[in-house]
């Protein structure tokens, strides 16, 4: 006999489902699209929200972190949106393109369309797109993370977004910033979904400004890479939130792609960036890199499944961690190589430096191998600044703090170098020597 166990809820669990109540009737998407926002929202009643006796969340427990949950973030008003973008922008001098979602919808009116028509890129409402008879591919989870919590509130509550089409052939000549603003307090849910035909080229930026308050950030990047296309996709995580953000990225590589992407955290409570890359195609190449800067009593988290599903594909996978104060830091990194896959090459390492000694850095590297001619591999260390290191520059009349602060540079660096893209390189940087500044 089967008896079922019903979990107690907590008051942000409940206050999740009050918010569905309240919000069901204006959420964008088909019948078949509410049915899957229900079933997504029963996966929380069910299990409730992620938490550490969750494998995948053992290390940043998402139920205990959220004490209550906001409604969603209401309509946002143009020149607020404009004020907003006008002065606190991401990349101040670089020319780029410019896509704006706020408040979880997307903003046409303020978006560079007509000039990413010329380059052969075209941009939908998610809202026209969840309303349609394909509503629901939207929502589909991927492989490597059917039942994860995360995307169960992402699918639940999705405002809105993008859908951010690259036609074959096209080579965008200028970076393309998909920047989310957030006018007001409350929750924002969005997901969006990139697509490059055969032989496109793409670099995109992410961007998040503005102040939701105690919300949660909640936002889904969907990346489906035809044969022989490149993809650069540069996310910038800052600021001092206080409501947890979430990040998830699901990536699809098909045949000879290039996928690259540098997740950068600083600052945020509590922030959770997770990445599903899945090789679809032979001959493909992923690199991810991530850097992190956490003080206080913030918690960051990269989390990171990479699926070799197919022959001949090369994955790397760098990651720096830099912890101050009481923070905590977590890397959770899985290569899974197929019985059919070989000729299949995979690098992992996780590299984390502690300023203090209350920091507590969690690593978790995995290899999950069922081929035998591979190549992977995977290292994890952390430590404190090295002394040797920190006397030499002091022996030359460095002084201390600024001695600490280019050995401290020149550790982050290394990601945000070999990450490659020099245009948004030296901007990179400068975050981290402020983050030093005020650590």
């Amino acid at each position: 006999m089967n008896a079922s166990v019903s979990i107690k809820h907590t008051q942000a669990e409940c206050d999740l489902f009050d918010r569905f109540k309240a919000a069901k009737a204006d959420l964008a998407g088909s019948v078949a699209v509410t049915a899957l926002r229900e079933a997504a929202l029963g996966q929380i009643r069910d299990k409730g929200l992620p938490h550490r006796r969750v494998e995948e969340y053992k290390y940043s427990d998402l139920r205990a972190f959220m004490k209550s949950a906001t409604p969603l973030a209401p309509a946002a008003d143009a020149d607020t949106i404009k004020a907003i973008l006008d002065g606190q922008d991401s990349y101040a001098g670089l020319e780029r393109y410019r896509i704006v979602i706020a408040n979880g919808t997307f903003q046409a009116n303020l978006s560079d369309t007509g000039a990413l028509a010329s380059e052969g890129v075209s941009l939908t409402a998610l809202s026209d797109v969840l309303a349609g008879e394909n509503g629901t591919t939207m929502l589909t989870p991927p492989k490597s993370g059917p039942n994860d919590g995360v995307l169960a509130l992402n699918t639940a509550f999705l405002q809105g977004g993008v859908v951010i089409a690259v036609k074959a052939g096209a080579h965008v000549t200028k970076p393309v910033e998909l920047v989310q603003v957030a006018t007001a307090a409350g929750a924002q849910v969005t997901r969006n979904r990139i697509t490059l035909g055969k032989g496109a080229k793409l670099r995109l930026l992410e961007t998040f400004i503005g102040d939701p308050g105690e919300g949660e950030l909640n936002t889904v990047f969907d990346y489906d890479l035809s044969d022989e296309a490149a993809l650069a996709a540069t996310r910038l995580i800052v600021g001092d939130a206080w409501g947890a953000r979430l990040f998830t990225s699901i990536a699809t590589l098909g045949a000879d792609a290039e996928f690259k992407s540098l997740g950068f955290i600083a600052g945020p409570r509590f922030t959770r960036n997770q990445q599903f890359i899945n090789f679809t195609g032979e001959n493909s190449e992923a690199k991810i890199y991530g850097v992190t800067m956490a003080g206080g009593d913030t918690l960051a988290d990269q989390t990171l499944v990479v699926d070799h599903a197919v022959p001949h594909c090369n994955s790397r996978e760098f990651f720096k961690t830099v912890l101050d104060g009481r923070a905590r830091g977590v890397y959770q990194g899985r290569i899974n190589v197929a019985p059919h896959a070989q000729k299949s090459d995979g690098e992992m390492m996780t590299q984390a430096l502690l300023l203090s000694e209350e920091a507590e850095m969690a690593n978790k590297p995995e290899l999950e191998i069922f081929a035998d001619d591979v190549l992977c591999a995977h290292g994890a260390t952390s430590g404190q600044i090295d002394e040797d290191l920190l006397f030499y520059l002091r022996a030359r009349g460095i002084p201390e703090a600024e001695a600490r602060t280019l050995l401290v540079l020149a550790f982050l660096s290394e990601a945000i170098e070999e990450y490659g893209e020099d245009d948004v390189t030296e901007g990179l940087e400068e975050r981290v020597r402020a983050w030093l500044a005020d650590h």
